[in-house]
């Protein structure tokens, strides 16, 4: 099993590292000109962009007496067989919810060897466990509310005996299996008399979304042709969520999923057809064999998005359009139906991040997961009014989604993805605001956005609201695209953080600063096994413990900045890096700890807390030998991790 489970990741992590992205966007270095004369021709230069207290420039110069990290950092796992999760000293950590658990009431328990059938798949958690967040009871807030979580993908151990093929077709009930494993879970969760937390059971909010839950679709895409297929000849309802990676949430309490690497489930064979279908091309879609996953096509004909003329609307040429979405779910309310919101843009998007400012103007920041692609964020029209929730639930309908450049002398720009705007016409390929919107993608690669190494996560200061973004790695950065001042590296598998500040602090600006925050990989002059020096591309400049390949990205109430990595642990290069791991991060000195340290081949993802900061929750994600049970026979099972601090205090001090 565990040799299956290492192909697959394996093979996974292939896939994520094909380039998909064709443009010849200019660098860094041949935009600033072009970018200090629209600075001066606006009236200021950089010198004169003025931020709050927690600018750039407030980060290079302030000095603090003490760290906001108050906890002993913790060394690596290097040892192949560590199977567990360590904290540090003066905390504790147990395993919360793992795969298989019971979300319903009448879910059947988890059996070991994995023969649950599909049916109880759809009342019991799903794999792959990623973004979260904790929604808080308003009367007991710190002790009782609905922890809300994705299901990314499924592994090889989902099943007895893996995924496997009848006649080069999958059979129907392990597909279906998996579609019931991805999504979400909500779950309600209080602490018992003795203060510890527990799952409530039953409870009328406990659901489960899948890949297989209806869904509405509202915003600019509502009943578009290009959402019409052979099965909803409307338009207007989509079976299922997929991928779903990172998160967010909104400030009138409702919790956003987003669809990641949607399109490595679907495959169109017409060759002819995939050449100018930018809606199936741009993103990287399969034209030929099996989808790059499952082969969900030879069970599930929505998955096979070949066009076929003798069916209304080409058959399932249109499904691979459903997805890539922002999806919107109210966890408060079990009976409401989760609405895809297409004024977001369609993309493989990480996450959905709010910024909120006082005058009740939002941004929601995302990373598109892939070499080479962009960072946006979406501008809703209108403005929150607390308490007014009938009208704040209409607000991701309509506004609009921009792409960043990252200019050479640090300054920065969003570029509207507007029909009519930025030469986003009919004449480039643009029909309207809907296929803007379609192939956000496209609309980046035409308006000039800087290709980044592969943008994931983002973070926004609770304060300052200056705004991090990870950018895991890419080993093609100096060969198919130069590298450049946000992406100094060639070969570059070792990833970054970048943060910026948008002028007036301003989430809905259109100007923006930015710095390299730090260049994760090895301290200079580290030598590796052999005693070479490690390579300047492998080394970068953490004040602190080291870590590779940042992912997940959060802060907590008091500014301090948590950090999740994701490699192969098993990679040469990451030899020094012990197993994947949670850090702490000081944003005014950048000083960084080590707080957890992960099982062998897991992902650490997924993070919240309670609003009192005395309880925090992470995932690990597909761990590779026996976690939870870590007996070294059990199957491994993803799982949620609930930390505390042993003298019941915030988490981090």
């Amino acid at each position: 099993m565990n040799q299956d489970f290492q192909s697959f990741h394996t093979n996974l992590s292939a896939l994520d590292d094909q380039a998909i992205n064709p443009s010849t966007n200019a660098s860094l270095e041949q935009l600033v000109d072009r970018s200090r004369r629209n600075l001066l021709k606006g009236g200021m230069g950089l010198a004169a962009l003025g931020f709050l207290g927690g600018s750039l420039g407030a980060c290079r110069s302030a000095v603090q007496s003490e760290s906001l990290i108050g906890f002993k950092g913790i060394p690596t796992q290097l040892d192949p067989t560590f199977d567990s999760v360590q904290v540090a000293p003066g905390y504790s950590a147990r395993t919360f919810f793992s795969w298989g658990d019971a979300v319903m009431a009448d879910a059947p328990e988890w059996n070991p060897d994995a023969s649950d059938d599909w049916q109880a798949q759809l009342k019991q958690a799903g794999d792959n466990h990623d973004g979260m967040h904790f929604f808080p009871f308003p009367e007991n807030p710190d002790s009782h509310g609905l922890l809300v979580m994705n299901h990314e993908y499924v592994n090889p151990p989902l099943h007895p005996n893996g995924m496997t093929f009848t006649d080069g077709k999958r059979p129907l009930d392990e597909v279906r299996k998996e579609q019931a494993a991805h999504g979400v879970s909500v779950i309600e969760v209080k602490k018992d008399a003795q203060g510890q937390w527990q799952r409530v059971m039953p409870s009328r909010y406990n659901r489960r979304i899948s890949g297989m839950t209806p869904m509405a679709v509202s915003g600019p895409l509502a009943g578009n042709d290009a959402m019409k297929t052979a099965s909803d000849p409307g338009g207007r309802e989509i079976i299922g969520t997929l991928n779903n990676c990172s998160s967010g949430f909104t400030p009138w309490g409702t919790y956003l999923v987003c669809e990641e690497n949607w399109h490595n489930y679907f495959v169109n064979h017409d060759a002819e057809d995939m050449a100018k279908r930018v809606s199936h091309k741009r993103y990287g879609i399969e034209g030929k064999g099996l989808s790059k996953l499952y082969g969900w096509e030879t069970a599930d004909p929505r998955f096979n998005a070949t066009p076929d003329p003798t069916q209304p609307h080409g058959g399932h040429v249109h499904e691979p359009n459903r997805f890539g979405w922002v999806v919107e779910v109210d966890p408060f309310d079990p009976a409401s139906k989760p609405v895809k919101r297409t004024a977001f843009g369609r993309y493989c998007r990480e996450c959905s991040v709010l910024s909120l400012g006082e005058n009740g103007r939002m941004a929601f920041y995302s990373g598109d997961d892939t070499k080479g692609e962009y960072v946006y964020k979406f501008v809703p029209s209108g403005r929150y009014v607390a308490g007014d929730d009938q009208a704040n639930r209409q607000l991701l309908d309509d506004g609009t989604l921009y792409v960043a450049r990252f200019n050479a002398d640090g300054s920065g720009e969003w570029l509207a993805l507007v029909h009519g705007q930025n030469g986003l016409t009919r004449e480039n390929g643009f029909a309207d605001q809907a296929e803007v919107l379609l192939n956000a993608r496209a609309a980046g690669d035409h308006v000039g956005a800087t290709p980044m190494d592969r943008p994931e996560w983002v973070a926004v200061h609770p304060r300052s609201r200056e705004v991090y973004v990870t950018l895991t790695n890419n080993d093609n950065r100096g060969v198919k695209w130069p590298t450049d001042k946000a992406n100094p590296r060639p070969a570059n598998l070792h990833g970054q953080i970048l943060r910026w500040s948008e002028r007036d602090a301003d989430p809905t600006a259109t100007a923006f600063t930015w710095e390299i925050f730090l260049l994760a990989g090895e301290q200079p002059g580290a030598k590796d096994a052999v005693g070479q020096p490690v390579p300047a591309n492998l080394t970068g400049t953490i004040n602190g413990d080291i870590f590779s390949s940042p992912d997940g990205l959060a802060f907590d109430n008091a500014g301090r900045l948590w950090i999740e990595t994701d490699f192969g642990d098993e990679e040469t290069a990451m030899q020094a890096m012990g197993t994947n791991q949670l850090l702490c991060a000081d944003p005014r000195t950048r000083e960084v700890r080590r707080f957890l340290v992960g099982p062998r081949g897991c992902e650490i993802t997924g993070i919240t807390w309670s609003p009192d900061y005395r309880t925090m929750w992470i995932n690990v994600q597909h761990p590779e030998l026996s976690f939870p049970a870590s007996d070294g026979k059990s199957r491994p099972r993803s799982s949620t991790v609930l930390i505390t601090k042993d003298d019941g205090g915030v988490i981090g001090t």
